[in-house]
């Protein structure tokens, strides 16, 4: 297991056999998705005895198949990713609102959620391929980097922001990239005064993107919808005048689904910086 881990187990409450299982499960993806005993316990940390007895308790749930040495996802595991979607009504309800955008903006049109220092796509619709690495659910990104990260980063306390900003990824992925401390800081804080953010080409040169914040009744912030263009045809300038105002009506549609009224008590409660 990481060292990391070791700081996260909560004593007695800690099932140390189901996290070695889940380090197993993620060890698996684009870069190795296809993987030797020894190399999941290089990858894991764990003995090969371990990884073995966890590969095939797996195999035997239906989660790994077996070809020789070589293991491998089977689309089962598709399951423990759809259960968080299916348990979550709001997807359901802003499907039809993004559909709605995307037709209206011909720009593809995503719902994301923070995770650590990730964004992690949960709805996605297409119109053009805009990117080198192909988009979909479960897709993740880095948050400091992108327009849906940096509006969810803002609703952040102060110390949790900061522990983030301590630390985050220091790669420069463009010849745009911000990676000043105190730059990433105040881009956040216009983007929490402003309520959406505007990115042009941080990540990925050819790629802008604008996000803005989905509430709940509380008027807490629980994901981020955002458009993404490129910017030979889709400059900033015509993403903060033409789509900006068409993406802050369809966020606030599904906040308005998830029960959030601007101006209401509990909408205003929620608001408040902490």
């Amino acid at each position: 297991m990481k060292d990391d881990d070791q700081t996260l187990r909560p004593s007695d409450s800690y099932v140390q056999s189901f996290a070695r299982g889940l380090e197993v499960i993620r060890s698996f993806g684009a870069a190795a998705p296809r993987q030797t005993l020894t190399e999941v316990a290089d990858a894991t940390g764990l003995t090969r005895a371990g990884a073995r007895r966890i590969l095939l308790t797996l195999h035997t749930l239906g989660y790994v198949r077996m070809e020789g040495r070589v293991f491998e996802l089977t689309p089962k595991i598709l399951d423990l990713g759809f259960a968080y979607l299916t348990s979550m009504p709001m997807w359901h309800s802003a499907q039809p609102v993004m559909d709605a955008l995307v037709e209206q903006v011909h720009e593809s049109c995503s719902i994301a959620v923070l995770d650590g220092q990730d964004v992690v796509y949960v709805m996605r619709v297409h119109t053009h391929k805009i990117m080198s690495t192909n988009l979909g659910i479960g897709s993740r990104l880095p948050a400091f980097w992108t327009s849906l990260g940096r509006v969810l980063l803002a609703e952040l306390p102060a110390h949790e922001l900061q522990h983030l900003l301590e630390t985050r990824d220091r790669s420069q992925f463009t010849r745009f990239t911000v990676q000043d401390d105190g730059a990433l800081l105040a881009q956040i804080g216009q983007v929490r005064e402003q309520g959406w953010c505007l990115l042009n080409q941080e990540l990925e040169e050819g790629l802008t993107s604008v996000a803005a914040p989905i509430r709940n009744a509380a008027g807490k912030v629980v994901a981020a919808m955002n458009i993404s263009g490129q910017a030979n045809r889709t400059t900033p300038e015509i993403m903060r005048q033409e789509l900006l105002p068409q993406l802050l009506q369809a966020a606030g549609r599904v906040s308005a689904l998830l029960g959030y009224r601007a101006g209401s008590s509990a909408a205003r409660a929620g608001a408040v910086r902490r």
